[in-house]
This record gives structure tokens, sequence and C-alpha cells, in this order.
């Protein structure tokens, strides 16, 4: 981590930081507070929105656990975010998807020739790594694409889907700017 984590318990000096402190620790109960937790009670302020922000992404969409763990795991692999993997690819073997899908999904080049390594997954999985690839790699997603996503995901979904890659890809640059986890450099392309 490039800067410390704050002491755990965080020390708080208002009601309103006590409050965030509590707030998280909620979210994350019944595990302790995380690496990412400790650093952004750096600043409760920014902690307490993404507390509430993610809060909904991960328990209060109608996306249903494969989807979501399948496009956060995909956005962890394309921006090289392991320290998101190691959390997110176990939630999406445990909503489904095999771990050998999962080691497709964990291969950077995966998805770039359209169809490839598409064997296994059902549509609504595929094309959601797809979508999520567009977002992240391009930001603008194919009108192709997306004509194929809002055949098979409801508009909630496609809103709730796209917020989630978005959402993720935000998490994903802050954990790898600041080396939150110390998992930088430890992926499959890592050099030994």
């Amino acid at each position: 981590m490039r800067l410390p984590y704050v002491p755990n318990p965080p020390p708080t000096s208002t009601p309103e930081e006590a409050r965030i402190v509590s707030a998280i620790e909620a979210r994350r109960a019944p595990r302790p507070l995380q690496p990412l937790d400790l650093t952004l009670l750096h600043s409760p302020p920014v902690a307490d929105g993404w507390n509430s922000f993610l809060g909904a992404i991960r328990t209060r969409t109608s996306l249903p656990q494969d989807i979501r763990e399948l496009a956060i795991s995909r956005v962890a692999v394309v921006n090289r975010a392991w320290y998101e993997w190691t959390h997110h690819a176990p939630l999406a073997v445990a909503g489904g998807v095999g771990e050998e899908l999962m080691e497709r999904v964990k291969t950077p080049e995966a998805l770039e020739v359209e169809g490839q390594g598409r064997e296994g997954f059902g549509e609504r999985q595929w094309l959601a790594l797809v979508y999520t690839d567009e977002m992240t790699r391009n930001v603008q997603v194919r009108e192709e694409t997306f004509e194929r996503v809002k055949k098979v995901f409801s508009e909630r979904e496609v809103v709730e889907l796209t917020a989630t890659v978005a959402c993720y890809n935000c998490v994903s640059r802050f954990l790898v700017a600041l080396d939150v986890g110390e998992r930088n450099g430890t992926g499959p392309d890592a050099k030994h």
C-alpha cells in the first residue's frame, strides 16, 4: 500500500465519523473491516459515500449473483486489479460459474475475438462479459453489443449492469493506484 492504513479500530473525532465507521462495519459484518475500508477511512466523507454506493451495487440490485460477479471479476482482470479479483472470483463461483470458466475470465485476451471462449457460458453471462469488456476497455459500447444486451436483459438490469461495471472500474482504479492489499503485479501477467 502506498499510504499507511488507518488503525483498526479506526479512530474517530466526531459523532458523524463514528456513524460512518459503524455503517461500514455493519455492511461488512460478520467480516472485519477490509484494507480497502482502512484506506478509504483516511477521508470519512468519501468512505461514507463509497459505502452507500457499493452497498447498493452489491446488495440491492436485481442482477443475479453470477452476472454481477462475472462483470466485477472481468473488470478486475482488464484493469489488473488482483485484490478485486481475489474477493469477487470466488463469489462468481459461489453464484454458479464454474472454476474452469473463471480461468477463462481471468485471461485478459479471452474476449478480444468475437465468440472466442464462449463455450460453457450462458447467453446472459457471455453478453455481460462482452459488455463489461467494451465499457472497461473502450468506454463506448458498440451499438450491436448494446442491442444484443437489451434483448436478454430488462431495462432495469441494463442500468444495474452498467452501474456495476462503472462502479467497479472506479474501485479497480482506486485499488491499483494505491496498491490496496498489496496485490499489484500478482496476477497471471506478473513477472516472477
